[in-house]
């Protein structure tokens, strides 16, 4: 079903709801009325969505299938105004439209896409099986509600630099260029004497023309091949100071840069427990975009870089106590209002992700023009050559998840690394650049976003 099919479709629903009556209330007329679970939609589903909605603007929700009142609510609270309609066709596509005013409380119609689109696919799923257009095969969430493919370029187009060295998490800095750091190779030609367990460089110019040099730093370099050496794991930059998550450093340790990588200071403390491979979350040049004044560190929850997990975890710290250990605290849960909790005792950690045995390594970028966070994950494997990966999308740094992107078999390798630089971004958002270091290299291909 097309957008515009679906807009049309909603549009005639809306009126014949709200048209003839003045409240709103659905009791006022005769109207075909159902149950849920006889229309192939799971109640309990549509209670939560009622739950996430009474927190907001929301003054009448109501659900039609079939051209049957399912489900429908009233808030209690006299100065609420907005009237939400959900249109559930009988071909298992799902269309969702704004009935009133609901938009003006949010920031934006995305964010209300991903507050109601995981019980929405539940309500669907839970009663009548997958909807199409919703599951990708495969994938541990549904698909998003704002990007509906990634078309990747051919695999001929992807440019390819820095061979024998792969990882490259990478971030952009202050001066305009991509800072990344490397692993268990020499770097850009012409090579480093030796090979090294953890490298630098810089990159400057555009995806189709860019060009990588060496950064030489002794008190940053590493010697060591695999987990027998220090590697990054995230970089970022924040107000002109590089800061480097390094893994196999029981869990992990932090650095930090003030002469843009040419030496490096060490934090004197360490995460021992999860963070095994911490990376942090990208937005613009030098951070600017940035959502708050926290820093956001995401890893698969495990003690090392090679163990995969059942889950992802999420900490932040306040942007000018990146160093400060004590600033640290880390997400626990979503509360009923869908608003993130916190605590500063690690042991409590929660879920921010799950994906049972297969959250590994990964990359995550603030899109700013589709206003949505991205984040890919390789699946864990030697995926150098061949394997699978997801990309995943939300309207904030917790989620609700959505899958933009998920296959067990890329056409090419896709790496144990791999992130969206927003540097390489087009301004609405819908052209980008992957990095990923499949064939052991620095690995760039375009993708073009289509969007729902």
């Amino acid at each position: 079903m097309t957008a515009a099919i679906r807009s049309a479709c909603l549009a005639l629903s809306v009126a014949m709801l709200f048209q003839s009556t003045p409240s709103g209330t659905m009791q006022e007329f005769d109207w075909r009325t159902a149950t849920p679970a006889s229309q192939g939609l799971a109640a309990q589903a549509l209670d939560r969505l009622k739950d996430r909605l009474a927190s907001t603007n929301t003054k009448a929700f109501l659900v039609v299938r079939n051209d049957r009142l399912v489900y429908e609510w009233y808030s209690p609270d006299p100065s609420a105004t907005a009237k939400l309609v959900l249109v559930i066709p009988s071909l298992n596509l799902i269309a969702v439209r704004n009935g009133g005013s609901l938009g003006e409380t949010m920031e934006h119609h995305d964010m209300l896409n991903a507050m109601l689109f995981e019980p929405l696919v539940e309500a669907v799923s839970g009663a009548s099986g997958s909807p199409k257009e919703v599951q990708a095969s495969g994938a541990p969430y549904p698909a998003s509600p704002v990007i509906q493919e990634l078309v990747w370029a051919a695999p001929e187009t992807i440019r390819r630099d820095a061979r024998g060295s792969d990882n490259w998490p990478l971030t952009w800095g202050d001066d305009d260029a991509l800072y990344g750091a490397y692993g268990d190779g020499q770097g850009f030609m012409p090579f480093v004497p030796k090979k090294l367990s953890m490298g630098f460089a810089r990159i400057t110019g555009g995806p189709d023309s860019f060009a990588g040099a060496n950064l030489r730093s002794p008190a940053g370099e590493t010697l060591g091949d695999g987990p027998k050496g220090k590697k990054a794991s995230g970089l970022l930059m924040v107000n002109g100071v590089l800061y480097l998550w390094v893994r196999n450093a029981g869990n992990s340790q932090l650095a930090w840069s003030s002469d843009r990588g040419a030496t490096w200071s060490w934090s004197d403390w360490r995460f021992t427990t999860s963070f095994g491979a911490p990376a942090f979350l990208n937005f613009g040049r030098n951070y600017a975009g940035a959502r708050d004044g926290f820093v956001y560190v995401y890893s698969h929850d495990s003690d090392s870089a090679y163990v995969a997990a059942d889950r992802m975890v999420l900490a932040r710290v306040p942007s000018d106590r990146i160093r400060d250990r004590q600033a640290y605290e880390f997400f626990r849960e979503l509360d009923a209002r869908h608003q993130p909790r916190w605590t500063k005792a690690i042991e409590e950690r929660g879920a921010v992700f799950v994906h049972p045995g297969r959250c590994y390594r990964s990359g995550i970028t603030y899109n700013a023009g589709l206003r949505r966070y991205l984040w890919s994950q390789a699946l864990p494997g030697d995926v150098r050559f061949a394997g699978g990966f997801g990309v995943y999308d939300a309207a904030e740094p917790w989620g609700p998840w959505t899958t933009s992107f998920f296959t067990e078999r890329w056409d090419v390798g896709p790496g144990e690394t791999s992130s969206f630089p927003a540097k390489w971004m087009s301004a609405d958002g819908t052209t980008m650049h992957l990095v990923f270091s499949g064939d052991d290299a620095l690995s760039v291909r375009r993708v073009t976003v289509l969007r729902r």
